[in-house]
């Protein structure tokens, strides 16, 4: 895993920072995605009703299973910032799905450092503009802006900061 500092942050707005691995999207993980969430409607978790019945030709995952997925790809794809003490999920302006992720696709996720600031003495806001890519498909599963915070120790913060 790459590591930066703080004071290397700002220098990155507007790059791509990282693309994950893929993922296999398969239907034991829709279905335990289903459990969790008490959704079980059928385009999920049926592929013989969902063959028959809907416009995918089979199960699709989630919205929310192929958001919650950049957590996974965060973690193993974007840079450690040396001087975090811990990371917190902010939130999203934006969420835009796309394209349906069907059971057994291969999903990967691309993240863009779209800005960062300070934010009280020990806390820096940064923006990213994710996507989640299926694997030969023209269009993502899904667009995103998602905001979070990096927590540091406030005697590291950069000087010019």
């Amino acid at each position: 895993m790459r590591e930066i500092s703080l004071a290397d942050v700002a220098g990155l707005v507007g790059q791509e920072l990282g693309v994950s691995d893929w993922i296999t999207v398969n239907q034991t993980m829709i279905d335990q995605f289903a459990d969790a969430t008490l959704d079980h409607q059928f385009i999920h978790v049926d592929p013989e009703r969902a063959k028959a019945e809907s416009p995918f030709g089979g199960t699709i995952a989630h919205g929310f299973l192929s958001l919650s997925l950049l957590s996974a790809m965060n973690y193993e794809t974007m840079p450690k910032i040396r001087e975090q003490t811990m990371g917190i999920n902010y939130g999203f302006d934006k969420v835009r799905f796309m394209s349906p992720v069907k059971s057994g696709a291969r999903v990967r996720g691309h993240f863009t450092l779209a800005d960062s600031r300070f934010r009280g003495a020990g806390m820096l806001m940064t923006t990213y503009e994710v996507s989640i890519e299926i694997e030969n498909e023209k269009k993502p599963a899904l667009t995103a802006t998602w905001i979070t915070i990096v927590q540091f120790d406030p005697k590291d913060r950069p000087e010019d900061a």
